[in-house]
């Protein structure tokens, strides 16, 4: 019976902690707040920890507001930190897309915070410092003020109210930069609209292996993502699994028939996930977050000055143009 006693005991104050821990946990701020509060990269060696929609990074490089063929929007949002290879790759497509006549320069958009991890608002990835969002607009040759990259309008590259690529706005120089990013062996995935997607595979030509890295996804219509591979020394990073064999266009039907299909009528909605916590993330990030900042994220070429305050905007869809409730990341 004193046995009996003790293992009951033992079982309850093995609840009690847990509870306690658990308790601790939720008493925490969720995660997004957190990570959105460091203005700095941590003082550690460049490692992107955990997966894609998450982790969080170590370490961050930041991508200069501007380069010779890049220009940084909507900088109030403090997403232009990444993972050294991610800025160094930016800076290189950029300059290679330039130099081949493709395309001007980048505008760019998100990429990390400056230490990775889970996001206020617009993405359910972007945590580890491998993701980056490049507009489906050239660079103007004019360098944008601080104001007009918080106010520039996104720019659909599909006809109004449709799925097809507008040939008004669409030429083979689009293509082509996606096609040059894609070739990169550094590239695990870029993610286009299923529209675009469509039109790669229509306009590609014999050369196709290239396609099989772009993936169709919605809401990627003014903008194509691209996503790198877990890089060397980030030992703690998950990588994505493969995306297989072949260029995907025989899959695309699914995505103009199967994912519009509205729910039945009587379908519940789905609950809202609970915001993540830091304790769902690796437990690296804890140390991660706690580091001592760099004071500075090590940007590639000078600022141009800052001249006016922000304006928070975030990536909108445009209202026009379809979008299912369910998304799923191939």
């Amino acid at each position: 019976m004193m046995a009996t006693g003790r293992k009951a005991g033992r079982l309850a104050a093995t609840l009690l902690a847990l509870a306690l821990a658990t308790g601790a946990a939720h008493a925490e701020p969720p995660a997004k707040e957190l990570f959105a509060a460091k203005g700095s990269p941590a003082a550690l060696a460049p490692e992107s920890v955990g997966f894609y929609s998450k982790g969080c990074l170590a370490g961050a490089a930041e991508l200069a507001p501007d380069g010779p063929h890049w220009q940084a929007m909507r900088l109030s949002r403090e997403r232009r930190f990444g993972h050294p290879a991610t800025v160094a790759f930016l800076q290189q497509l950029s300059e290679e897309a330039a130099r081949r006549g493709i395309w001007p320069g980048l505008l760019v958009g998100d990429i990390s915070q400056a230490r990775g991890g889970p996001l206020p608002y617009g993405h359910a990835s972007h945590q580890i410092g491998l993701d980056a969002d490049i507009w489906l607009q050239p660079m103007p040759a004019q360098r944008l003020t601080q104001q007009a990259r918080e106010d520039f309008a996104f720019r659909s590259v599909l006809r109004e109210g449709t799925l097809t690529v507008d040939d008004r706005v669409w030429t083979d120089n689009y293509r082509d930069l996606i096609r040059l990013a894609a070739e990169d062996s550094k590239v695990q995935r870029v993610f286009v609209h299923p529209g675009i997607k469509k039109k790669l595979c229509e306009t590609a030509g014999r050369d196709r292996a290239w396609l099989n890295k772009v993936r169709p996804i919605y809401g990627h219509h003014e903008h194509f993502h691209v996503r790198l591979r877990c890089q060397p020394g980030s030992d703690g990073c998950t990588p994505q699994e493969s995306t297989g064999s072949g260029d995907g266009c025989g899959d695309l039907g699914w995505w103009f028939n199967v994912a519009l299909k509205p729910p039945p009528p009587n379908a519940k909605p789905g609950k809202p996930k609970p915001p993540m916590r830091l304790a769902d993330l690796p437990n690296q990030c804890r140390v991660v977050l706690n580091a001592p900042g760099t004071g500075a994220g090590n940007p590639l070429l000078m600022a141009a000055p800052r001249d006016a305050a922000p304006a928070a905007l975030s990536y909108a869809p445009i209202a026009s143009v379809p979008i299912p409730t369910s998304r799923p990341m191939q």
